[in-house]
This record gives structure tokens, sequence and C-alpha cells, in this order.
């Protein structure tokens, strides 16, 4: 069975999908893995590693995309390609199918079987596949590494000679993956860290990493089943706003980390909060590429209000794209082989396994995602 990896459609895409240490595992199911020529070079990985892991490099993608079984790419490719795909090929990508609805239309009607790795189920079996919560992780470091940069004061405490420096103030706005991540992180810096979310059950982590635990009372909350922070009500957004004003304002650093899954993301800091921070604090945005938490978030910029500098980049994950593949690539190549037959040596999408119905977006022609059906059929 033939896995191909393709060049990412989207040029600023920094991440790969297949890394040397991911073919070495596929090939050992029996696959035979094909890559683009110098695919990994801009991230340290030669076309001599590729192959000596047992990779073939392709000769052309044309080529490559017609002899493939299996094709696997960090973000979606283009429709034209996935048009141009023989009938029961198996697509394996981040598809963002809440928000890439024609795009699943296109994949259902071209007869291509698609796992989505954002549908993982959020179980103890399936954290190894589940490339959200990989991405997330990283791009909550990057959030805080990114704030260090940019803003013009140390983060730890600092005595010297000359008088003591306080700590920098960073208040974290929900607590995922990527707000633990970067609740670690700007601890380990040496930041003064207080943290919110709307899920009480996180109390416990955020104060094992040494930050505060900020309570804001907004009546009922909780999560979803796959641990998800439930949405808001309007009211309840806005009781939140009030308090937390006070908190954002006496901020060196704001982190918003707030996504719902398949919905925009939720307005949490306004327009007034922002301009309620002293100048040159910093806010980090990192809900940016689904509508932003922060009034004034723009998309890969760096935005000025008031002297508050507001940063929403879109590819956090990427900006430690080495890591991040090899994460990636790791979540996909345990995807394979959790559905790899090795009697039949070949991949089997199993309906009856539970992991494989969760991710088997489209499948002979049809949408299987009920929650994405209904998303396509409203659509129209």
């Amino acid at each position: 069975m033939n896995i191909s990896a393709i060049k990412e459609s989207n040029k600023k895409e920094t991440r790969i999908a297949i890394t040397p240490q991911s073919t070495k595992k596929l090939v050992g199911l029996g696959a035979t893995v094909t890559v683009p020529k110098n695919y990994g070079t801009a991230l340290g990985f030669s076309n001599e590693e590729y192959e000596k892991a047992g990779a073939v490099l392709q000769k052309t993608q044309k080529a490559a995309i017609e002899e493939a079984d299996v094709i696997v790419s960090v973000e979606r490719a283009s429709d034209s390609l996935y048009k141009g795909l023989k009938e029961g090929t198996i697509v394996i990508s981040l598809l963002d199918p809440f928000r890439e609805l024609d795009l699943v239309e296109t994949l259902a009607a071209a007869k291509v079987s698609s796992l989505a790795m954002e549908l993982v189920p959020r179980t103890t079996y399936a954290q190894k596949m589940d490339a959200l919560s990989s991405q997330a992780s990283l791009a909550g470091y990057t959030a805080v590494i990114k704030a260090a940069d940019k803003i013009a004061k140390s983060l730890p405490m600092m005595s010297t000679p000359s008088g003591t420096i306080p700590p920098a103030k960073v208040f974290i706005i929900g607590v995922g993956v990527a707000g633990l991540q970067a609740i670690a992180t700007a601890k380990r810096l040496g930041a003064r860290v207080e943290a919110y979310d709307t899920r009480p059950v996180v109390e416990e982590q955020v104060k094992s990493l040494g930050a505060k635990f900020v309570k804001i009372d907004v009546g009922e909350t909780g999560q979803t089943e796959q641990g998800y922070a439930k949405a808001l009500t309007d009211e309840q957004l806005e009781m939140q706003r009030k308090q937390m004003a006070k908190f954002v304002a006496g901020a060196d650093i704001v982190i918003t980390t707030a996504q719902l899954f398949g919905r925009p993301a939720p307005l949490i800091v306004k327009e007034e909060m922002v301009k309620g921070m002293k100048a040159g604090s910093i806010i980090i945005d990192l809900a940016a590429s689904t509508g932003g938490n922060v009034a004034g978030t723009e998309v890969d910029k760096e935005v000025m209000v008031e002297g508050v500098k507001i940063i929403g980049l879109s590819n956090f994950a990427g900006e430690v794209a080495k890591d991040a593949s090899q994460m990636y690539a790791n979540n996909v190549a345990n995807m394979l082989e959790h559905a790899w037959d090795k009697e039949e040596n070949k991949l089997v999408l199993n309906l009856e396994d539970e992991i494989v119905n969760s991710v088997l977006l489209t499948h002979d022609g049809a949408i299987r995602d009920e929650r994405v059906k209904k998303a396509v059929e409203d659509n129209k």
C-alpha cells in the first residue's frame, strides 16, 4: 500500500506530515512511503535520511498522487487535487471540516475516504493520535515565547545592585492543553501567572503548575463529553468580561486560548478592556484563526491599540515547525498503525472501530459525521 506525502497547498505552512522517524514506522508496517524531493530539508531532514528510513523520493507530485493509496498532509490540499484522486483513495489531514464545508462536499463527491485528524476522540487510548492536542501544546509554549520576545520587560523577578525588578504578570484565559502549556512555560521563565477557565475542574491543574486560579462567577458552566468547555450564553460572557476586566488591566501579558470545537471563537476581551491595559502590554490571541478572542485581532498581524500590542498568528505551532512536525507525523503514523490490518498488509477502514468511525469524515460518497453533515445542509 502506497502512502504518499504531498507538498502543502498553503505556502505559509511550515510543518510537514511525514518525517524520517515516522517513515521508518510506516515502512515497518509493510507500507511503501513516498515523499517529495527536499520535503523536509527546511526543517533539517535530508533526502538521505528519508531514503535511509525507507522512503521513495517523488519524481513528480502528479505521478506520486496517481500511484498513492493514501494521501497525507498537514492542511487540506486544493479541490482540484482531491477531484483528481482515484476513487477510494484515503486522505488524512487536518481538514477543518466545520469551516471548509465546500471541501467536505468535494471529498464526498469524489468518493474519497477522508480521515479528519480534528475528529480524533478524546479518550486515553486515542491520545497518541490526538493532533489537536499535540499542536495546541506547542502553540501554548510559542505564545509565551513570542510574548517574552515582544515585551520590553523581563519575565522573572531580578534583584540587582540598582534595584529589584518585579516579575511580569501573565494572565492566561482558557486552561485547555494550550493554556496549561502556556502556564508551565511562563512559570519556568519566572513570571507571576494567573489563569482562568469556565471549568472549575481545572483549578487543581492550574495550582499544580504554581499559578493562581482566578474564580469568576458566571453561573452554571461545565465541559462537553470530549473535554471542551461548554459555550457560554451572551449574558454569561458579559458577566465574565466585567469581572475579568481588572485582571486583564493588571497584566503585562494576556494570552487567550478559548476556542469552541466547530464554532467561531468567543469574543472575551472587548475593546474597552484592551484600552484599560498599560501601554507596552502584550496580548497573544491563540484563537485568531477562528475569529479571535480579542477585539482588534487581525490574523497574522501585529496590531497596536493605544500602546497595547495584539498578536494573532494563524499557526502558532508552525513557529516551532520541526517539533510540531515530529508530533503531527507521529499522530498520523499512530492512526495508520491503529487501522492497519497486518494479515491483509494494508489500511482497513473498520467502521466498527471507535476511533476509525469517529475520524472518518467522508466514505463511499457520503458525509459520515452527522454534525458536519448538518452544517453542510444548513449552508445550502
